[in-house]
């Protein structure tokens, strides 16, 4: 049974209760309802809403009625449209996958993990009733492999706490590398039948991220086109990335990415998933806006019919700017086109 039925086809609204400055001013102008309308018009059935704990809570853990109240509108939103939505925790009291976030702590603090445990108790108590149409995603993006056990127990227990609410609605959870699609197969195997395996896609990580400043080692002058050479991926991976993110003495070097390519990334987590009876989702992927539109398209046309032949649900990254903005203007030549592979 497909258990994101109203889940294949989404984008992110980043930028908005998340990785933001938290004022009232921005929460009212980034997003509004028109733009889960245009959404819509795009053919897609869901968002996935990215949201920090800072919309919701106090330094001290109090919780902020105002904040609640922008997941209460985007929820009505969606519903007025006929959009399904995810409910993403982007940044933990402790955690954040920006290191210039300044969130340290959460793995190895109980009182923390407590309060994270307790935040999600809230959104259970708030939002599970939605569940025909809302799931829970229990935080974005662990970055370090050494914190897979710890996250493993973390989210198992955070899964426990949310069944004693609901037991049913549906819960992502992703893994170590910045929700790596290799980390799915050190996931644990499901509590129930309505857990769902997370993963977010941004390989080749040189051509995605090519010129951004926040990639540790990266040239902000660096430029590519998709259908290099894999030679001259690994090449520009080793002087421009701290990390190599993709296996390119697997391809032959004259070769360049094609769907093939994101066949094999895709194929231990899709077979793990197929043997533990758990789909699989992706929850970001893009290309940044220093690409040309052209190239982007084409980039997505490669991985969107890859999604589409494994029955991946996905949601892109994102809608409005944030580097990566589907909505902006320099996109509104290949827009049309492009929303067909999301």
């Amino acid at each position: 049974m497909d258990k994101l039925t109203g889940f294949k086809h989404g984008i992110n609204l980043g930028g908005w209760l998340s990785q933001c400055v938290h004022t009232k001013e921005h929460y009212d102008s980034f997003i509004k309802e028109e733009d889960i309308a245009i959404i819509k018009s795009w053919n897609l059935d869901h968002i996935r809403v990215p949201v920090d704990y800072d919309l919701v809570e106090d330094k001290d853990g109090n919780y902020i009625e105002e904040g609640f109240k922008y997941i209460d509108d985007v929820i009505s939103w969606c519903k007025k449209n006929g959009l399904n939505m995810i409910l993403d925790l982007h940044k933990t009291f402790g955690y954040s996958f920006d290191v210039g976030e300044k969130e340290d702590g959460f793995f190895e603090s109980k009182a923390y993990q407590e309060r994270f445990y307790k935040l999600w108790e809230q959104f259970a108590t708030r939002y599970a009733s939605n569940k025909d149409m809302l799931c829970f995603e229990l935080l974005n993006e662990v970055t370090d492999q050494a914190y897979s056990e710890i996250w493993n127990e973390i989210s198992d227990t955070c899964i426990k706490r949310i069944r004693a609410i609901d037991s049913d609605v549906r819960i992502l959870v992703g893994g170590y590398w910045n929700n790596s699609v290799e980390a799915v197969p050190d996931l644990r195997m499901p509590q129930d039948e309505n857990i769902i395996y997370n993963f977010h896609c941004y390989e080749p990580l040189i051509f995605t991220h090519q010129g951004a400043h926040w990639v540790s080692g990266m040239d902000v002058n660096f430029r590519m086109k998709l259908n290099s050479k894999f030679s001259y991926y690994e090449e520009q991976s080793m002087k421009n990335i701290d990390q190599m993110s993709a296996k390119y003495g697997a391809y032959d070097p004259d070769e360049a990415p094609n769907e093939e390519y994101f066949e094999q990334l895709f194929a231990e987590a899709i077979k793990v998933a197929k043997e533990r009876n758990v789909q699989l989702y992706c929850g970001e992927y893009g290309v940044i806006d220093r690409c040309e539109p052209e190239e982007i398209l084409a980039w997505y046309k490669l991985i969107g019919n890859v999604f589409n032949k494994h029955n991946i649900g996905r949601a892109c990254w994102s809608y409005r700017k944030m580097d990566f903005g589907i909505s902006d203007e320099r996109m509104d030549k290949v827009r049309d086109e492009l929303i067909k592979y999301l």
